[in-house]
């Protein structure tokens, strides 16, 4: 694991994954339908607004008298007479012209609203005005789909254009009720157990699964009913929905996939609604397998919280276990379902009748790690020199998408540096990637910080070299890698450990504290480069006293807090159960054991100043150190 100066270092644990069917057509509800009336609502108003303005901008309608002036004056040499408007052109030879928006041509028509004025037709008549009687039907017919109906074409086109954009293209109201499980057919899954590895004990409880939807007659006859439901239970990329998949293949029946969060919607009803739609279509596709990916996402217990809590969500879930009550265990529906908060769900969800078998899927050993490696590296080029036994054992508490991602990663590697192979360098340097970052290579730093920053690492190496039961020093290295690590000390443990010794953890904290003593035995001064190893050193020794019961006042007793938070053990909602002198206490105990812890690293240190002095000068020289020279550093004379 890396320490070092500002040594952000996550290290983060992948897993497996299964594949993905195409998903169904979506329902439309909710803030949609509110949008789609707001959005007619300002479409109407906008194309009234826009026919008014354009109506009143028509400057060629005249008054009745004004246009009689016109004929008279001899200006207007003919004249069309419809119900709504008579119509004067100044060019007798000019052919008549569709009026789409209501109005001629500017400055070549006159239009006025007709009077009833007997004298008018004789006025035409004197003045040898060509005059005819005419319909606008049709112009009118045209004028209405210009002004109404095309602008509301062009903007329902946009509008279904946009929402399809965003992935919302079905528009039935009545469809938000059903569920969105991806269905795969009887015969589609192609994952077998053969695809999973590392988790053979998990395994093992579904063969049982599979034996029953493959030959139920066996387990009916003796009057043995199979779990109605099972929990997969473990970490995040452990492989839960690659187990589901699985058990599908193998007994081939058909699947359905669904997360937890897509049952709730912001209507009270809709995630009770698709909850029965989902179970009315596996009982006529059984037998089958119900796949609820995160289920606690509507599975926490209904216990309100600090913040209330939340009737939909609480609905979704009374439909849920009134559904598994409903169905019965001879029927071949089987309930698999993956979380990796059991602690959260309701207890009712747990109870013999319904998830009444929990299997844990749980972080692989160095053997299943090695045996997730040759699955991955399978389509893999990898020279014949590679060890993958000795891959798995760099690479402690890695889990399955983490394992893939590291062998993607070494292959990408290997390309890099041009290479038609991938070798050992490779995957060493992905393992590095992976729990310390990317390197960062053009971050310049000067020379005083380059010398502190070697001298911190020095001190975690050195420490953790001279430390009894500590994990062997692989690598030194002052390049920055990750958001903030400017420099780092990577150890990897021999073996996987379990439980952890009380010496074992006052030895992990001198390792956290070495780096900050070499500075100040080094350079007289301390820097900001160790906030990250403070921060962890003392919640080790604040675990220490609290959970583990190593201190001399509280032996052996757990100074626990507890209490109901949403989204996790957060501390602010937490409540301890021990006295503000308790506490005072664990304060004051804290800081007595990493003082001491302190004192003890310096002496070890400095009885070892000129091996700290040539290291760090090495490190200086050539930015990374591996095991084989640091050995070479740290052997006796």
């Amino acid at each position: 694991m890396p320490k070092g100066g500002s040594d952000w270092n996550k290290n983060r644990k992948p897993g497996l994954h299964g594949g993905r069917d195409p998903e169904p057509t979506r329902g439309f509800g909710g803030p949609q339908l509110r949008t789609t009336l707001g959005y007619v609502l300002v479409m109407i108003i906008a194309v009234g607004l826009f026919n008014y303005f354009v109506g009143q901008s028509d400057t060629s309608v005249i008054s009745w008298s004004m246009f009689k002036e016109k004929v008279t004056t001899g200006e207007i040499k003919r004249v069309e007479m419809d119900p709504s408007y008579f119509t004067g052109y100044t060019d007798p030879t000019k052919k008549p012209q569709s009026v789409l928006l209501g109005k001629a041509p500017s400055g070549t028509v006159w239009k006025t609203v007709p009077v009833a004025d007997p004298e008018f037709t004789a006025i035409l008549d004197k003045k040898g005005v060509d005059y005819s009687a005419v319909s606008r039907d049709g112009n009118a017919v045209i004028a209405f789909v210009l002004n109404w109906v095309l602008p509301f074409g062009l903007m329902f086109l946009l509008w279904r254009f946009f929402l399809r954009r965003m992935g919302n293209q079905n528009s039935n109201v009545l469809a938000f009720g059903q569920n969105k499980a991806m269905i795969v057919a009887e015969g589609d899954v192609t994952t077998r157990f053969a695809d999973v590895a590392g988790v053979d004990e998990a395994k093992e409880e579904l063969v049982e699964v599979v034996d029953f939807l493959k030959n139920p007659k066996k387990y009916t006859e003796i009057g043995g009913k199979i779990p109605k439901g099972v929990l997969l239970v473990g970490p995040p990329g452990t492989g839960k929905t690659l187990l589901a998949r699985a058990v599908a293949g193998e007994a081939g029946v058909s699947f359905f996939r669904m997360s937890g969060a897509d049952f709730v919607e912001m209507f009270v009803g809709v995630g009770a609604a698709r909850v029965r739609d989902l179970f009315k279509q596996a009982r006529e596709k059984a037998p089958c397998i119900v796949f609820i990916d995160e289920l606690d996402a509507i599975g926490k217990s209904r216990i309100q919280g600090p913040m209330g809590g939340n009737d939909e969500r609480e609905q979704t879930l009374n439909q849920l276990l009134v559904e598994m009550d409903g169905f019965d265990a001879t029927s071949g529906l089987i309930i698999l379902a993956a979380t990796n908060r059991p602690d959260v769900l309701d207890p009712a969800l747990l109870r013999p009748g319904r998830f009444d078998r929990q299997v844990l899927v749980d972080r692989p050993d160095l053997i299943g790690r090695e045996a997730i490696l040759r699955i991955h590296a399978k389509g893999v080029r990898l020279h014949q020199d590679v060890d993958l036994s000795r891959v798995a054992r760099g690479s402690p508490g890695f889990v399955g998408a983490d394992l893939a991602n590291l062998v993607n990663e070494a292959a990408l590697l290997a390309v890099r540096a041009g290479r038609r192979e991938v070798m050992h360098q490779d995957f060493d340097a992905a393992i590095e990637k992976i729990v310390a970052g990317l390197e960062k290579k053009s971050r310049v730093m000067n020379l005083s910080e380059r010398r502190t920053i070697a001298i911190h690492e020095t001190g975690h190496a050195l420490a953790a070299a001279f430390t009894p039961g500590a994990d062997p020093v692989k690598k030194i290295s002052i390049v920055p890698r990750g958001l903030g690590a400017l420099g780092y000390t990577l150890q990897l443990p021999i073996e996987d450990r379990y439980i952890v010794t009380e010496d074992e953890l006052l030895g992990q904290i001198d390792i956290l504290l070495g780096g900050r003593a070499a500075e100040e035995i080094a350079l007289g001064k301390i820097s900001t480069g160790a906030s990250n190893d403070l921060t962890r050193s003392t919640d080790i020794a604040r675990r220490m006293i609290t959970d583990y019961g190593m201190s001399d006042r509280f032996r052996n007793v757990a100074l626990t807090k507890r209490g109901a938070s949403f989204g996790g053990p957060t501390e602010s909602f937490l409540t301890r159960e021990y006295s503000e002198e308790t506490q005072r206490y664990v304060d004051d105990e804290v800081a007595r054991i990493v003082a001491t812890r302190y004192e003890k690293v310096l002496e070890l240190l400095s009885s070892r100043r000129p091996m700290l002095d040539a290291v760090a000068e090495r490190l200086l020289e050539k930015e990374t150190i591996d095991e084989g020279e640091f050995a070479v550093f740290i052997r006796p004379a």
